[in-house]
């Protein structure tokens, strides 16, 4: 059923003379495909913006002799799909990124793996190529080796065109791209006055894994694997929604008691990361038995998710048509036992870090991001719901089996640490109930249908709702089951630029609690 709304969009795109057809798109359903002259690529955003859509995703498609752009947008739980077709000898197209700020990043990404040029863009720095390759190469070109063409040695990074500010008093502090401890590299680069922070800018990119690449010429569990890699802490969510996108082109039908094992993964991996995060934005600001006290929460949630499913994050365990192992009785019994000692650990850890002035005086009002910025890059999950904004696609373009359960999205307004932290200890609550439901009404039958590859040319798209938010995949398949182009946009794409805004006006020391509040995934985003 076509939304109200898009119905009367269309008919805006008509009166305004934007030539944009709506096409037939089963694989994307419940998507809506409108293919968009390239002409009006720009005066399209435009259109959407004034529309109140929300900016998604954007990717690209080498076919032959032409390269295809492929933009989402995202409106009350409606999801459509514009796609246009430059010329591969003239590749250039309108920018979305002066009407949505969030298409930035993605679309000097585009530039960079595809060459295609965005009119109008503010700002055509390289952004996930560095100096890996020449400038005349665009590696996800079909003509452009999965192994690259490697330099005897890549030149050196050294001529990115950082922001930078002066003036009296006014100094820089590079930190990264390596740093202490086990995160992953990432640079970023400060200007301050005394310990008051006057701008961020950040460089991604150094962790690049060629996952959209690499994915070409795979078959569908192949991709599901690979998908799974993307980012490890999310890896549930992201093999979900390769899944999805390939079962949607390949007409499968997932067996109920399948759809809700794959929930129970999903919800467990929630849990697992929000009690990490909590102890460790404790951490930052010194509190340390909160890190110890989530951290070993986390770790016996874990060890319980490798007894019940084969391993501590669960990797692997989604495969196209279905899951890999069945849930029996006693491992159910175990969940449920070990949900009803959580709860009450919980409760007592809750109290304590609500009742700590210490906690209080570095959490609350630090690193505030206003539910209009929040907004203006399309900010999801915790992030955005502790701005004041509640999209969850649990709730809001629900899918099996969520689509038949009742979704508790916390929402705050506060927009600083204190307030990420609360989504994040009011959605482990909110997931033992899901979990407790979907083990008391885990349908009887198999967990896995047969797979069958789907006819080439065929496209599925996939959401899910990870930890950190909306998780998308793009999927169309080539001859003989193979993957011709698989597209994954984290959560973290759209998040990972609000903490250059978040951190504005804080002093240097609150940095790290700021960046631990919206954890970025390093590798969901250099893919």
């Amino acid at each position: 059923m076509t939304a109200d709304w898009l119905t009367a969009f269309l008919g805006r795109l008509t009166t305004r003379e934007i030539q944009a057809q709506e096409e037939p798109a089963a694989g994307l359903a419940p998507a809506h495909l409108l293919t968009v002259q390239a002409d009006d690529w720009g005066q399209f955003a435009h259109e959407a913006k004034n529309w109140d859509c929300r900016w998604v995703a954007a990717w690209g498609e080498d076919s032959g002799d032409d390269l295809i752009a492929n933009a989402c947008f995202e409106k009350d739980g409606t999801y459509l799909v514009a796609r246009t077709h430059v010329k591969r000898a003239t590749p250039i197209l309108p920018s979305h990124t002066p009407y949505f700020l969030a298409a930035d990043r993605p679309e000097r990404h585009m530039q960079d793996m595809f060459g295609i040029a965005f009119m109008d863009h503010p700002d055509p720095r390289r952004w996930t190529r560095h100096r890996a390759w020449k400038e005349s190469e665009y590696p996800l070109r079909k003509n452009f080796p999965a192994a690259g063409n490697p330099l005897a040695q890549t030149p050196p990074n050294d001529n990115y065109r950082f922001l930078f500010a002066h003036g009296s008093g006014v100094y820089e502090i590079p930190v990264g791209p390596v740093h202490a401890g086990i995160i992953e590299p990432g640079h970023f680069r400060f200007q301050a006055v005394g310990e008051t922070v006057l701008n961020l800018e950040e460089r991604l990119g150094y962790v690049h894994k060629g996952i959209e690449k690499i994915a070409e010429g795979r078959d569908a569990k192949g991709l599901a694997r690979l998908a799974g890699r993307v980012s490890g802490d999310s890896t549930v969510a992201h093999a979900w929604a390769a899944c999805m996108a390939m079962e949607k082109a390949a007409g499968i039908e997932v067996p109920p008691r399948a759809l809700a094992l794959r929930a129970i993964m999903a919800e467990r991996e929630r849990v697992a990361n929000h009690l990490g995060d909590i102890g460790a934005i404790c951490n930052d600001v010194s509190f340390a038995f909160a890190f110890y006290q989530f951290g070993r929460l986390r770790e016996v949630w874990q060890r319980v998710s490798r007894e019940t499913f084969g391993h501590r994050f669960m990797m692997d365990r989604i495969v196209p048509g279905g899951v890999l192992s069945d849930l029996d009785d006693q491992a159910s019994g175990s969940m449920q036992k070990q949900m009803v000692s959580l709860k009450k650990e919980l409760d007592g850890l809750y109290n304590i870090i609500d009742d700590l002035p210490s906690l209080e005086d570095r959490l609350d009002t630090t690193g505030h991001l206003s539910p209009e910025t929040a907004k203006a890059f399309g900010a999801l999950g915790y992030v955005g719901r502790a701005s004041g904004i509640p999209y969850d696609v649990r709730k809001d373009a629900p899918y099996a089996p969520y689509d038949r359960l009742s979704v508790e999205v916390p929402v705050f307004q506060d927009g600083d640490v204190a307030a990420r932290v609360k989504v994040r200890a009011e959605e482990i609550l909110a997931s033992f109930k899901l979990i407790e439901t979907l083990i008391e009404y885990l349908p009887p039958g198999s967990v896995r249908a047969d797979w069958k590859p789907a006819p080439a040319g065929a496209e599925g798209l996939g959401f899910t709702e990870g930890f950190r938010g909306e998780i998308l995949a793009y999927v169309r398949f080539g001859e003989n089951g193979q993957i011709a182009r698989y597209f994954p946009r984290d959560t973290s794409w759209l998040t990972w630029p609000t903490l250059e805004k978040l951190i504005r006006d804080n002093i240097v020391p609150d940095f790290p609690v700021c960046n631990k509040s919206v954890n970025g995934s390093y590798s969901g985003h250099d893919l």
